[in-house]
This record gives structure tokens, C-alpha cells and sequence, in this order.
């Protein structure tokens, strides 16, 4: 008798120990089948290294960011390899919504004042019914500050403008992001009659994430012009090859260019710089981000 009271109170246990681990498996099961999760840290900057990323502000956070080109390394020691020259762009963006974010800027190249807001369509993300791809629109604007090279003919503000429209696709592997960016700049005034107004531009990026705080960046725009290349001064594909460090609430980008440009209309176009002849640029970027919603803070 009392071997049969242990036997059913074994089998007893064993079915429910049997009944909790089936129910805590429905249970990951259900919490795994709620929906798609966002993918985080595609990128780590509102800037892969001259052109935008996918990362967008989250509404309130101001981003304060300032660029800096300095001249070729192949001027040689008397421009202490380019040390000796620079170029400055500082910029605000700001998050409007958790989707959308708008920037002013100013820079030396040109003394180029502009403006953008960039939108986010979808969020990359995994789960059940998730969304493979960060899809965001941007549209700028751009205006040259330069004194008028010719003050006796008519000079309208309007020349001074360019306005780029990019849509920027991305798209998170493990440690590694990849983007594409179909890019359209047109400049209301060009050099000569044999410049195009209108440029359309393919650009690829990547980042790969080589430490908690250290990744690998870099973006190629291929600008598509006729063959032979009709312009009045010979123009070269845009490349940047730089590093992303974190440093608490900073993101710090040390980088090398071929462009002095660090907006669309000035990379795109007017890279007169070739990498093959050394016309390199060294150059960084700082971006630190404040909280200005006091919600958020709490």
C-alpha cells in the first residue's frame, strides 16, 4: 500500500512539474508572438561621416554637432600637411517628433547657410510581422554666402540656392549596418552652360561595430554624369572612411575625405579631390546631445 502511495505521489509531481514547464513555455511563446521589436543603434549619429544616416532624434533632444575639414595632406609641410588649413560647419537639429527632426547649419565651404527635415517612414525590426528596413526622406536646402564674382550683371538670391532630395534605406546584420541613398541635388545656378543643374547620386554607406564603443564607417556617392564628363573644372566621386568612438554623451568621428563639403550640395558635385592624387582631408565631427523635454528627464 505504501508503495503504491509513492508511486502515485511520483508520478503526481512529475505531471505537474510536466504542466509548469508546458505553461512556461506557451507563456515565452505568447510574449515572443506580441509583435515586432525596433531594431536599436543602425547608426550611432544623425551623420554616417559627411552624408545623413537613418538615426533619427527622438522628439525633444537637441543635437549640437560641429564639423571640421582641414586641407589636403598632399600640400606638404609648409601647409603642415594640411594641418594649416580648415573648414568649419556647426549645426542645431532638433526632434520634432520621435519621427521627425529638423537642423540649421553654417559653414565656411562657400560660406554655406542651410536647412533640413528628414522623416522617418519605418523602423527596422524582429519578431513576428516585423519590418526588415529604416526608411526615412530627407529635403534640404542650401544657400551660398559668397560675395557675387560678377557684380555688373543681374544677381538673383535665387542663384544662390540648391535643394537635395535623398531617400535613405537601411538595414541592420548582427554588427553590421548597410544603407543606400538615392540622392537628387539641383543648383539653380552653375558655372558655365556645360554644368548640370540637376545631379542624381547613388550612395552606399556602412557601419561595422568593432567594440562597445568603436565602429567602422564609410559612404561612397557615385554621381552620375555624362562620359566624357562635361564640366568646367574635373569633379570626383565623394568617399569618406572614418571611426565612430563614443565617449558618454558624445560621439566623436575622426575621419578621411576627398570632400571639403560636409553638406549634399557641397560633397555632391564639387569633390574636386581625387584619393588616387592624395587629396585627402583629414577631418572629425562632435555631436552631443541634450534633453530639452523635462518629461523625458523625470
Amino acid at each position: 500500500m505504501k508503495k503504491r502511495a509513492i508511486v502515485f505521489l511520483i508520478g503526481f509531481l512529475c505531471y505537474g512539474i510536466s504542466l509548469e514547464a508546458q505553461s512556461l513555455n506557451d507563456l515565452l511563446t505568447n510574449e515572443s508572438a506580441e509583435g515586432p521589436v525596433p531594431v536599436e543603434a543602425l547608426f550611432k549619429a544623425t551623420r554616417v561621416i559627411n552624408g545623413h544616416s537613418v538615426k533619427q532624434l527622438r522628439k525633444g533632444d537637441l543635437d549640437l554637432r560641429i564639423s571640421h575639414r582641414f586641407g589636403r595632406v598632399n600640400s606638404g609641410a609648409y601647409e603642415f600637411f594640411g594641418l594649416d588649413q580648415s573648414n568649419i560647419h556647426l549645426s542645431l537639429e532638433y526632434g520634432l517628433l520621435d519621427r521627425l527632426m529638423v537642423g540649421v547649419g553654417r559653414g565656411t565651404f562657400e560660406k554655406t547657410t542651410d536647412a533640413f527635415a528628414r522623416y522617418n517612414f519605418t523602423n527596422q525590426q524582429t519578431g513576428k510581422g516585423a519590418f526588415p528596413l529604416t526608411i526615412s526622406y530627407l529635403s534640404s536646402i542650401e544657400c551660398i554666402g559668397l560675395k557675387w564674382g560678377d557684380t555688373e550683371r543681374t544677381n538673383y538670391f535665387s542663384s544662390r540656392l540648391s535643394f537635395t532630395q535623398q531617400l535613405l534605406v537601411a538595414r541592420k546584420f548582427s554588427k553590421l549596418t548597410v544603407q543606400l541613398m538615392p540622392t537628387l541635388v539641383h543648383r539653380n545656378l552653375v558655372a558655365t552652360e556645360i554644368d548640370q543643374n540637376d545631379l542624381f547620386a547613388m550612395g552606399v554607406a556602412g557601419r561595422f561595430k568593432l567594440a562597445n564603443r568603436l565602429a567602422l564607417n564609410a559612404e561612397y556617392y557615385y554621381v552620375v554624369r555624362p562620359v566624357p564628363q562635361r564640366t568646367s573644372e574635373k569633379m570626383y566621386n565623394p568617399l569618406a572612411i572614418g571611426f565612430d568612438i563614443e565617449t558618454g554623451g558624445h560621439v566623436f568621428q575622426i575621419m578621411l575625405t576627398n570632400s571639403q563639403g560636409m553638406r549634399e550640395g557641397g560633397f555632391i558635385g564639387k569633390t574636386s579631390g581625387s584619393w588616387l592624387k592624395g587629396d585627402i582631408h583629414l577631418g572629425f565631427n562632435i555631436s552631443r546631445v541634450f534633453t530639452l523635454d523635462t518629461k523625458k528627464k523625470q
